[in-house]
C-alpha cells in the first residue's frame, strides 16, 4: 500500500498523442482532451498537484526517459491510453518503471474500458480505471495521502502483492455533468495546441451518445455502467455557456469553436435552449457533429444563425445492405440526400466521415459510398479506414467471419484481411476518393453525356486493368508532401494558414447563398 503520510498526491497523465508513429523532435501542437483536463480539475480541487507529458510523436527509450526524469518525481503516473496506441503504451510504462520502480501507475481511457483485464496484465500496471475517472481518482489520491486502504475503490481494478487482481463495480455514471468543475485548460500548453494555433478551440458539452452504431466503442462504454441509461448527458445549457466564456476569458485568441460532441442536437430540447444563448452570448463561428436521421430543416437554420459554419456527419457506407446490417445505422439514401440539401441551401460546409475495409466489402461496394458522397454534394470528405476495436459488435462479427488477424501491427494500414477486398483495394478507394466524388459529380449533373462518363468512371474504378498498387504508391509520395506543408504552415505561419482557411469557406459561402436564391 502506497502511504503519502499526509502529503498531497503528485500525479503525472501521460498522454501519447498521435497517429502516424513517426519518430520526430516536434515541441508543440498535439490534440486538447477533455477527459484528462477534467481529471485533472477534479483533483486539483481536491488539493494534488497535476502534470502533463504530452507526447506528440512516436518516442524511443532514452528520449522518453530523459522527458520523464526532467519533470520530475511523482507519486502517481496515469496513462490515457486508445487502442491504436496500446503498443507504444505498453514501451512506456516498461521505461516508466524502469526509471522509478517505485511509483504507482494506473491507466484508463477508452481501450482501458473496453478490455481492462488486458491492460492490468502489463508488468508494472498496478491499477486500471474503467469508465469515468474523475471521482475514481481522486478518492485513490485521498486515500494513499491518508494512509487509508484503497483497494476497495469503485471503478477501479488492482493488482495485488501476490499477483491477483483485485476487481471492484464499476460506480454508476453521475448524470448531472454540472458536478465536474470546469476543465482544467491550463494542463496543457493551450496555446500552443494544434486548434489553438488556427484560433480554433475543441470543446464538449456532453459525454456519451444515445445510438449504438456498431463499429463506435460508444455501444460498449454504456455498458459497463450499472445505469447505462443515464449514460449519455450534458451540461445544461447555462453551464454550458459558463464552460465556454470562461475558455474564452483565459484564451482570447480563439475566434472558433470545435465542439466534438457525439451528436450536437441529440436531445432537442437542451440544443433548443442553448443554440438561443449561445447566439446572444458567445455567437462565434463553430462546427459539430450531427446526424442525417437526427435534424431537421429548422436544425439547420437555426445552426446557421447562430453561427455554424461547417457541419461533420457520418455517412459510414453508400451501401445500404452494410449500412443497416452490419452498422446498425437505419437511414436511407434518400433521407441523407434530402438532409444535405438543407446543409447548402443555408450556406453550411459539409464534412463527410466515411469507412472503408469493412466486413464484406468489395471495390463494388465502395463505390457506393464514393457516389453517395458525390450525391450529397459533399465539400469535404474524411475516408477511414475501418479498425476493430475490441469488444464491439463490428469487431465481433468480423472475428467471426475470419477477416481480423491475431495480431494487428501498429503500423498496419489495413487491419482487415479479406481476399474480395485487398490490402491496396482499401489504399486505391481512400487514396483517391476525393478524386472520384468530383468526377461523379460531374457525371450527375450533366444527363445523357454525364451517364455516358459514369459507366467510364465505373470501369475505372472497379476494372481489371487499373494499376491500383502503382496508383497508391504515388498518391502516398504526393500526399507526404502536402501533409508536411501543412503541418508547416499551421505551426510556423499560422496567420497565413488561418487566411487561406478563410478565403476557402468565404468562397464556399458566396457560393452557396448564389445557389440558394435559385432555389
Amino acid at each position: 500500500m502506497k502511504n503519502l503520510n499526509g502529503k498531497s498526491a503528485r500525479m503525472l497523465l501521460v498522454y501519447p498523442d498521435y497517429t502516424d508513429r513517426d519518430c520526430t523532435t516536434k515541441t508543440s501542437g498535439g490534440n486538447y482532451s477533455e477527459g484528462l483536463a477534467s481529471i485533472s480539475a477534479v483533483l486539483k480541487d481536491g488539493g494534488h498537484s497535476v502534470s502533463l507529458l504530452h507526447l506528440f510523436y512516436l518516442h524511443q527509450e532514452n528520449d522518453f526517459k530523459d522527458k520523464l526524469r526532467n519533470l520530475g518525481e511523482f507519486d502517481i503516473i496515469g496513462f490515457s491510453i486508445r487502442t491504436t496506441a496500446f503498443p507504444d503504451s505498453q514501451l512506456y510504462i516498461k521505461w516508466t518503471k524502469e526509471v522509478y520502480p517505485e511509483v504507482f501507475i494506473i491507466c484508463g481511457s477508452y481501450h482501458v474500458t473496453l478490455v481492462p483485464d488486458e491492460v492490468i496484465a502489463i508488468d508494472g500496471v498496478d491499477c486500471v480505471c474503467i469508465g469515468d475517472g474523475e471521482y475514481a481518482e481522486l478518492e485513490l489520491c485521498d486515500a494513499m495521502r491518508d494512509g487509508k486502504d484503497y483497494t476497495n475503490i469503485e471503478s477501479l481494478y488492482f493488482k495485488l502483492p501476490d499477483g491477483t487482481i483485485k476487481k471492484n463495480p464499476v460506480r454508476p455514471v453521475f448524470e448531472d455533468l454540472e458536478r465536474l468543475p470546469i476543465p482544467d485548460f491550463d494542463l496543457f500548453d493551450y496555446e500552443n495546441l494544434a486548434s489553438s494555433k488556427i484560433n480554433t478551440a475543441i470543446v464538449m458539452m456532453s459525454r456519451g451518445c444515445l445510438f449504438s452504431c456498431t463499429y463506435c466503442g460508444n455501444s460498449q462504454f454504456r455498458n459497463v455502467y450499472p445505469n447505462r441509461k443515464k449514460y449519455a448527458r450534458f451540461r445544461s445549457p447555462e453551464n454550458s455557456i459558463l464552460y465556454l466564456k470562461t475558455l474564452l476569458s483565459k484564451y482570447p485568441n480563439i475566434k472558433y469553436l470545435n465542439f466534438r460532441d457525439a451528436i450536437f442536437n441529440m436531445y432537442p430540447d437542451w440544443f433548443d435552449k442553448f443554440i438561443d444563448v449561445y447566439k446572444k452570448e458567445i455567437n462565434l463561428p463553430f462546427t459539430c457533429n450531427l446526424r442525417f436521421d437526427a435534424m431537421n430543416e429548422d436544425t439547420v437554420h437555426r445552426m446557421k444563425e447562430a453561427g455554424c459554419y461547417t457541419i461533420d456527419i457520418g455517412v459510414e457506407s453508400g451501401d445500404q445492405e452494410i449500412r443497416m446490417k452490419y452498422l446498425k445505422r437505419n437511414m436511407t439514401d434518400e433521407m441523407m440526400i434530402n438532409a444535405s440539401k438543407w446543409f447548402h441551401k443555408y450556406g453550411i460546409t459539409v464534412l463527410t466521415y466515411n469507412i472503408l475495409g469493412l466486413p464484406y466489402e468489395d471495390l463494388h461496394r465502395a463505390l457506393k459510398t464514393v457516389k453517395l458522397n458525390a450525391k450529397l454534394k459533399s465539400d469535404r470528405i474524411i475516408p477511414n479506414i475501418f479498425y476493430p476495436y475490441p469488444m464491439t459488435e463490428l469487431h465481433r462479427i468480423a472475428k467471426e467471419a475470419g477477416f481480423v488477424p491475431d495480431v494487428i501491427s501498429p503500423d498496419c494500414r489495413v487491419p482487415l484481411v479479406q481476399k474480395q477486398f485487398p490490402e491496396h483495394e482499401v489504399l486505391f478507394v481512400a487514396n483517391y476518393f476525393m478524386y472520384y466524388v468530383k468526377r461523379y459529380k460531374w457525371a450527375f449533373s450533366h444527363g445523357g453525356i454525364g451517364k455516358t462518363y459514369e459507366k467510364w468512371l465505373d470501369f475505372w474504378f472497379t476494372g481489371p486493368i487499373t494499376p491500383r498498387k502503382f496508383l497508391v504508391f504515388v498518391y502516398d509520395k504526393q500526399d507526404n508532401a502536402k501533409r508536411k506543408l501543412k503541418k508547416y504552415l499551421a505551426n510556423k505561419h499560422p496567420d497565413l494558414y488561418l487566411s487561406l482557411r478563410d478565403k476557402r469557406f468565404k468562397k464556399r459561402a458566396g457560393n452557396t447563398k448564389n445557389n440558394s436564391k435559385e432555389v
